[in-house]
């Protein structure tokens, strides 16, 4: 429900605040006074379009802004899930500044795309209009209108359909890709053999293998080199005459004399010795390393033929001993998918045979439902457009079969006939714009409950009508009042009368510039203007058929609200 709108410098408007009833909100005016910029005001903060032309001109930017009332759990959760943080739990405040460059639409202060301001704006607010196009008119909508308006054990039934539906795309689309794998699969099914024979044959049980085998490969063939350069370290340390060790075991002994006199060098001396010590250890490790260094022609030869088939193998199937390992699984798993998709196939076969099955019966009580409620709103819509003195139109819901698909299997449209001896028409082929003004409010009733929008505004609602039709639509905007805000602007007394809140409209000649102002009716002022609208005077006898048209329109209203 929208609590109230702020509109500053836009089009024809300098400044104006509106604070709206829960109820049946009436706008009325002088022709061109400027009582559609408001609905404009309204559809341009939701999302709508907007040039830098709406700017009054002298300024540099429009605003707008609304509060609404939302009591729809799904849409606060939906503004929620998109980071706006609600201050008051069913409130929430959308602005839209237009400037000569860019408009910014925010949320309770929070910046929106358009995008998201145009799935909100569906899911608050419907916008009835000569220039628009109604969504009743488009048979896209025809089918959700219809599932809309089934009870729960229907909506159940589409649910699971749907559900049903989406396990079947999954299946066949699963089923698909397994027969074009199980194809390509199968003409590799020699070579994947062939590679997982060949990866087995290697026997590869270390992925450091390849790197060690390169080491051993390095000393053997450098034996004599490292033979003399370790044995030379050992003789230079230990086995000359004028040996490392033996020098530092000569000082080692010349320190510890010499502690005696200065108890200073005992800790020197004693890591020398140590270090003789250290490197006695050493010395001993460089002999044995050098006389256990042979030549082995024969394990190098060994060494050079597996470096080889590993070198092949690495060519082939990964830079890594670990990477041809991981292929060889992967192989593996290839071929065994081969060897078993045949009756994962089978059993796949089965499965969409039986999925498809329940969705067919599921698809088939959704059309048994959809007929039923087809011909039970069809009568309703009926009798309601007969109410609104359209007594000789005639309504249908056409229910036809169609592919399946993610809605069921039917093709849902709405059709009428207007005139007698006409055949059936779609609702867009209207001409009449009073009785698509009429159609709408009908459908719009009877759909009120189950499209869960609060807020429905009207403009000019009563284009082509009179007396008796604008009584009947003023009594059925009313009813649809009692449990939705409407807005709506008209030139019928008879409806302006219903209103639960009356703004006037007119144009103000302020110097050079010409200002839009809105004024909310007391009930003086309703009578004055309602005799203007009946009568085009304010004789005594239009003020008592205004206030006659008010009294009467309590009396009415008492019986709703």
């Amino acid at each position: 429900m929208i609590k109230s709108i702020f509109i500053k410098n836009f089009t024809l408007i300098d400044k104006l605040h509106l604070n709206f009833d829960k109820h049946l909100n009436v706008i009325t005016g002088e022709t061109g006074s400027g009582k559609s910029i408001i609905i404009g005001a309204v559809d341009i903060v939701l999302g709508e379009r907007a040039s830098k032309e709406v700017i009054k001109t002298g300024e540099e930017k429009a605003f707008i802004e609304m509060v609404l009332e939302v009591d729809d759990m799904n849409i606060l959760s939906f503004i929620k899930n998109n980071d706006i943080d609600l201050e008051f739990d069913n409130e929430i405040i959308i602005s839209r500044e237009i400037t000569q460059n860019s408009t910014k639409t925010r949320i309770n202060g929070v910046l929106v795309t358009q995008n998201f301001m145009q799935e909100l704006r569906h899911m608050l607010i419907d916008i009835h209009s000569q220039h628009q196009t109604y969504k009743y008119l488009n048979p896209k909508t025809h089918l959700h209108l219809l599932d809309n308006y089934g009870d729960a054990e229907h909506q159940q039934l589409i649910t699971n359909y749907k559900e049903k539906y989406s396990q079947l795309l999954k299946l066949k689309n699963e089923y698909k890709n397994k027969t074009e794998n199980l194809e390509a699969a199968r003409s590799q099914i020699d070579f994947l053999k062939f590679q997982i024979e060949e990866i087995e044959n290697a026997k590869i049980t270390d992925t450091n293998e390849y790197d060690e085998l390169k080491k051993q490969r390095e000393v053997i063939v450098n034996t004599e080199s490292l033979k003399e350069v370790s044995y030379g370290g050992y003789y230079a340390l230990y086995d000359s005459e004028n040996s490392i060790i033996s020098l530092l075991d000569s000082i080692e002994r010349d320190l510890t004399k010499a502690s005696h006199l200065d108890e200073r060098l005992a800790p020197l001396a004693e890591n020398i010795a140590n270090s003789s010590i250290s490197l006695k250890e050493t010395a001993d490790e460089l002999r044995s390393y050098s006389e256990n260094l042979e030549t082995n022609a024969q394990l190098l030869e060994e060494i050079e033929e597996r470096i080889n088939l590993l070198d092949k193998l690495r060519r082939k199937y990964g830079a890594t001993l670990e990477q041809i390992l991981a292929n060889y699984e992967k192989y593996k798993s290839q071929l065994e998918d081969v060897e078993i998709s045949d009756e994962k196939i089978l059993e796949l076969e089965k499965n969409i045979k039986q999925t498809e099955d329940e969705t067919d019966k599921l698809a088939q009580k959704i059309s048994e439902n959809r007929r039923t409620l087809a011909q039970n709103l069809s009568e309703l819509v009926k009798q309601e457009i007969h109410s609104l003195e359209m007594p000789r139109a005639d309504f249908k819901i056409e229910v036809n079969k169609t592919e399946k698909n993610q809605n069921g299997a039917d093709d849902v449209e709405f059709l009428i006939i207007t005139n007698p001896g006409e055949p059936f028409k779609p609702l867009s082929k209207i001409a009449s714009g009073g009785e698509i003004s009429r159609i709408m409010l009908a459908l719009k009733s009877i759909f009120a409950k189950s499209d869960k929008i609060n807020t429905v505004i009207f403009d000019e609602i009563d284009t082509g009508i009179s007396g008796k039709a604008s009584q009947a639509v003023a009594e059925e905007l009313v009813k649809l009042s009692s449990d939705h805000q409407i807005l709506c602007i008209t030139h019928q007394p008879i409806i302006a009368a219903m209103g639960h809140k009356h703004f006037y409209v007119q144009k103000i000649q302020k110097e050079n510039t010409t200002t839009v102002e809105v004024s909310t009716l007391s009930d003086e002022g309703r009578i004055k203007t309602l005799s203007w609208l009946a009568g085009g005077n304010l004789s005594e006898d239009s003020k008592n058929f205004a206030q006659k048209l008010l009294e009467q329109a309590r009396e009415f209203k008492e019986q709703y609200n």
